[in-house]
């Protein structure tokens, strides 16, 4: 899906990740930025979600429960789901030649290490999208 420009408020991110805290940490710093947020807690949900939303970004931790972040992003290389950019944000230490392999897929347009910096995130998001921090024109400070 080619981003085009609006605001925040017209954008769609699904947040995927099984840890309650982060989720509902990515969850405030997106919603503060003014996009609309789905949040998915497990794998199949994250999909399906993905597939009925059509999400305009998708956040996206790799281990996730019932189906893995690696198999989300390549199932979603497929049909209508295929232009959808994702960002991996990961706690995990993957191995250097898995990060690459990742960060190579073709929708993959980020990759962050847990803990995420909220300013850089949310400053990559709009620039990914097209948009600006509903934040009087200033990325998120905390």
């Amino acid at each position: 899906m080619a981003p085009e420009a609006g605001p925040p408020a017209d954008k769609l991110i699904l947040i995927a990740d099984d840890d309650p805290e982060i989720l509902k940490y990515l969850e405030i710093v997106i919603k503060k930025e003014g996009f609309q947020v789905e949040t998915a807690s497990e794998g199949e949900e994250a999909l399906r979600k993905a597939q009925k939303t059509r999400p305009h970004l998708i956040l996206l931790d790799l281990k996730l429960p019932k189906l893995q972040g690696l198999e989300i992003l390549r199932l979603l290389q497929s049909g209508d789901t295929a232009d959808i950019p994702v960002f991996i944000i990961t706690g995990h230490i993957a191995h250097r030649e898995t990060e690459r392999m990742v960060k190579q897929e073709a929708n993959v347009k980020g990759y962050y290490t847990k803990p995420v910096n909220p300013t850089l995130l949310a400053m990559n998001v709009h620039a990914l999208l097209g948009t600006r921090p509903a934040t009087q024109g200033k990325p998120l400070g905390w």
